[in-house]
This record gives structure tokens, C-alpha cells and sequence, in this order.
């Protein structure tokens, strides 16, 4: 799956300011808004104020230097929240700027650090249509740079509210096949759930699961089974499959069978076994 994040309050810029404006726009703004920071408040910057667009631009081409800059100068922008309050709108934090779609920003393991050290929640949630916080971003950008400094940094790599089912930044990683970061959380100590570790290919986690008296419910073998023919973990699928998981199941959250997902995933061997076995697309069961 590709990550696009929601249409976030980092999109949408203005004009670009160059890095030697940068500091008038700061009192541009300040005069112009009549609005002093105070360390207490958290302020919301709509993203076309010149505040806004300055921090954006120093973040995403890491420009290190100019953000301490403005951070020292804007008392509170490190806990800014960019986007609007409307009761339907949408703001996020710096630190969700730092992580945004696609990632990989200039320098971005320092970017985090000079949010952090200026005040910045590490654990600070989107608001909007979900609750993610930056290291979920961070997850779906498979950014494992960023992603390391974040829980260096002291964020809850169990945190909930993810666009995967509400679930950890590791849901986030795994449903959008973002590989290098899901192995990361889990040498990070992330918790994985039957699904997570077949999805990974861990042989071990999933077996120990079946260790117990009583059975797993059906659904979760099935959803297992699914996440193994979307991250292509051949073993997982074989062993799975041997303990009753159904070849055909469509999930609750989108019109793909485990073939579906092993095409999407461009794993052609794996679906050319999974048709051998009589396996077939959700369109072929309709």
C-alpha cells in the first residue's frame, strides 16, 4: 500500500521566504497578528502566515540552523500547531512537518532533535480524521533515521490512533508496506500481534501463538494469513494455511482476497503458488 497522508495543515504553502527574510517575517507577523508567544500557550498558525511557511521551509529542506533560529526568536513555536481550530479542521505539530509524506527530509534526525530540545511533544496527535502522532508518520514514510531519534526522544512506540485500524505506528508500518520501518519498531521493542509477525515473516512469534489450549478464532488466523500474502513471508503463509486459515477470506477493510494482496505486493511466484492451490481474486468471487 501507498502512504498518502491526509490532505495536512503542511500542504498548501505560500510564497517561499528566502533564509535572510526570515527573521522579518517573524516580526511581521508578530506586529501584524498583535500576538505575543507565550511558553504556556500553544499557538495555531494557519499555514499561509509567514511563520508558518518559514518553519515548514527551514524543516523540509533541513535547514537546521534557520529553525533553531526561529525557535529561539518565536518563544512557543516549538509547540505551534499549523492548520486551524474549526471544529472540522485539521493542525498538527512541527514535529508532524518533520515526518511528513514522502519523509527522508534533509538532515531530519537533527531537525527532531532541535524540535525536541526547544520544547516540542514528542507524542503530540494530529488533529483531525485521526490521531497519529509523528512517529506513526514517521512509520508510514518508512524514514527509520527519523523514526530512531523520535523514540530516542522518548515517543510511546505503542501509541494508538493510527489510519490502520486506531492500532501503533507498527500497524501503520506494516499495513503500508513500509518494511525497513516496521523491522525497526520491532528491534525497538514494539509489541507485535499475530498479524504483525506473520506480516514480518517472524516464524517464532507466530508459532508461539498456537502454543496455547485453546484455539484461535478463525478471524485471526484469516487475518494473519492475509498479512503473510501481502508481505510475501511464503513459510507464514504454508504454515498458516496447514492450521485451517481460509485461502479466499476477504478482510473488513478492503475487496481483497490473500491473492489480491500477493499481486498488489508484485509478488508473482507467491500468487502463481496460491493459484495452484486454487486461490482466486475477489473478483472471481463475486
Amino acid at each position: 500500500m501507498i502512504r498518502h497522508h491526509n490532505e495536512t495543515a503542511t500542504q498548501g504553502h505560500g510564497r517561499s521566504p528566502t533564509r535572510a527574510g526570515a527573521g522579518e517575517l517573524i516580526d511581521e507577523y508578530i506586529l501584524g497578528a498583535a500576538t505575543r508567544y507565550e511558553e504556556s500557550i500553544v499557538v495555531t498558525l494557519h499555514t499561509d502566515e509567514p511563520l508558518a511557511v518559514a518553519v515548514a521551509e527551514a524543516i523540509h529542506t533541513g535547514d537546521v540552523e534557520t529553525l533553531r533560529r526561529l525557535l529561539a526568536e518565536s518563544s512557543g513555536l516549538a509547540t505551534a500547531r499549523l492548520g486551524d481550530d474549526d471544529p472540522d479542521g485539521m493542525s498538527c505539530t512541527l514535529l508532524h512537518v518533520a515526518t511528513d509524506w514522502p519523509g527522508h527530509f534533509p538532515n531530519g534526525a537533527a531537525t527532531v532533535a532541535a524540535l525536541v530540545a526547544a520544547g516540542a511533544d514528542v507524542n503530540a496527535r494530529f488533529r483531525g480524521p485521526h490521531g497519529e502522532t509523528p512517529l506513526h508518520w514517521a512509520a508510514s514514510s518508512d524514514d527509520v533515521d527519523v523514526l530512531d531519534a523520535l523514540i530516542d526522544a522518548g515517543a510511546d512506540i505503542e501509541a494508538d490512533g493510527a489510519v490502520i485500524g486506531g492500532g501503533t505506528p507498527l500497524a501503520d508500518a506494516r499495513g503500508f508496506g513500509q518494511w525497513r520501518a516496521a523491522r525497526r519498531l520491532v528491534e525497538r521493542g514494539a509489541r507485535t500481534t499475530l498479524m504483525d509477525a506473520a506480516t514480518l515473516g517472524l516464524m517464532a512469534r507466530v508459532e508461539s501463538y498456537f502454543t496455547g489450549s485453546a484455539p484461535l478464532a478463525p478471524e485471526e488466523v484469516n487475518r494473519a494469513f492475509w498479512g503473510a500474502c501481502h508481505g510475501e513471508q511464503q513459510r507464514c503463509i504454508e504454515y498458516l494455511l496447514a492450521r485451517g486459515a481460509d485461502l479466499n477470506w476477504i478482510p473488513p477493510w478492503e475487496e481483497l482476497t490473500p491473492l489480491d494482496a500477493a499481486q498488489r505486493s508484485e509478488a508473482g511466484e507467491l500468487a502463481q503458488w496460491l493459484r495452484d492451490r486454487n486461490a482466486k481474486s475477489a473478483t472471481e468471487l463475486t
